[in-house]
């Protein structure tokens, strides 16, 4: 049996109303609400270009994985020190699978103790360096692949496999998604500013209790939109805990210039304990 905790980065804003809402043909999914806000240009502003950085003296390896389409994907993978039932699957932000969350690949991994965390590549190789590219990165990829590389790492983890999901921004809105698609086999779920999820049926699917972390002072995955996914979980009466900070978007990235080291650090201490708890 084995414990996975996806990681994911990224995310879109659309004009949601502040009604619980079901999902119809016509509605459009949360990977679109989220490729229709990375194609705005205040998205696009809000971001600069991250620093360029080399991860060096790499602790993970990259491995291969299959997908329900036919195409394989890649993931980063920092195992656990002793075999380990747990797995921590990251996911990254709009970026890609950059050297920054390897990085943070590892980080957890260390934090987690006996657990091997997998981040897993949304992009099949592609690394933005600037917001525009980056934007176009989200909006080129297809939901079809995006279901299947979360199939497939869902696979790759096993039919006994406990999943944990993590990620910020774009990764945010994916964690949630991913931890709908594994059932029974999730046990937690970590959304770092993430696209909430409007669509009930889905909502109630859900296995995993919920860890959002958003800033109060994002103009894109705003309050008001927090404050509907947080209502709307409840009413599917699934466990939801909210922490909210007086941040901006993207406040968790030191490479973003409205990056809040103290509320960074609160919220990463925060995320490590629940994350412990839930897989134990």
């Amino acid at each position: 049996m084995k414990h996975f905790i996806i990681l994911m980065t990224g995310i879109f804003f659309l004009h949601i109303s502040a009604k619980a809402q079901t999902h119809s043909c016509c509605s459009p999914s949360s990977s679109e609400q989220f490729a229709a806000m990375a194609s705005g240009s205040s998205f696009i502003s809000a971001h600069d270009a991250p620093v360029p950085f080399r991860l060096e003296n790499q602790k993970g390896n990259l491995v291969t994985f299959q997908t329900e389409d036919g195409k394989p994907s890649v993931a980063y993978e920092v195992k656990s020190p002793s075999p380990s039932n747990k797995v921590v699957i990251m996911i990254h932000e709009w970026w890609g699978l950059n050297d920054y969350i390897k990085k943070e690949a590892e980080k957890l991994q260390e934090a987690l103790g006996n657990v091997t965390v997998i981040a897993i590549d949304m992009y099949d190789g592609k690394v933005a360096a600037d917001p525009t590219e980056a934007s176009k990165l989200v909006q080129g990829l297809k939901e079809e692949r995006s279901k299947a590389i979360i199939n497939g790492v869902i696979k790759y983890a096993g039919p006994n496999a406990k999943i944990a999901t993590m990620g910020w921004c774009f990764g945010g809105g994916i964690s949630l998604q991913t931890s709908i698609a594994a059932g029974k086999q999730s046990v937690a779920c970590v959304m770092y500013y993430g696209m909430p999820e409007t669509d009930l049926n889905k909502l109630k699917a859900l296995q995993a209790p919920v860890l959002g972390i958003f800033g109060t002072q994002d103009k894109h995955i705003t309050p008001e939109l927090v404050s509907t996914f947080e209502k709307n979980m409840k009413a599917c009466g699934k466990k939801i805990t909210v922490k909210n900070y007086d941040a901006d978007h993207a406040f968790a990235n030191p490479s973003n210039p409205h990056h809040d080291a103290k509320a960074t650090a609160d919220a990463y201490a925060l995320t490590v304990k629940f994350l412990k708890e839930k897989l134990g």
